[in-house]
């Protein structure tokens, strides 16, 4: 009896939460930055190719400028007519050093379930809701 592929809504899931877009294994990163070239469970190999991760590198500036957008406007919003600028630039500019590191290992595991989910084509028993 074929097993079939998760749903999308739960390899995105996994991605989310730094787990392996086919099997939902965690354990991918040695420390908190180095990804493990495949899942230890399953053995997806994660960097299909030379320059895979680049689709990475842009959901982590959508997701850290997104969310910089988003505190930006809202402090605005709070704080018009009188913005206190020293305090805006306290609270933005750790978003802006920070918020790229912080999600980092996040991006690679979201890319890999975007791929997975959206991109690859799988296998014929494989199958994606």
């Amino acid at each position: 009896m074929p097993t079939t592929a998760p749903s999308r809504p739960q390899i995105l899931w996994w991605g989310a939460t730094r787990r392996c877009a086919r099997c939902g294994s965690g354990h991918l990163f040695h420390g908190y930055l180095t990804m493990v070239p495949d899942c230890p469970r399953c053995g997806l190999h994660f960097e299909r190719e030379h320059g895979y991760f680049a689709g990475a590198l842009a959901i982590n500036i959508i997701a850290v400028g997104g969310l910089f957008a988003i505190v930006f406007v809202a402090l605005l919003v709070a704080t018009v007519p009188d913005v206190p600028v020293v305090e805006l630039l306290v609270v933005l500019i750790p978003i802006a050093l920070f918020g790229p590191i912080v999600y980092y290992p996040f991006s690679k595991t979201v890319w890999v379930a975007v791929d997975r989910a959206f991109l690859q084509r799988l296998d014929p028993n494989e199958r994606i809701d």
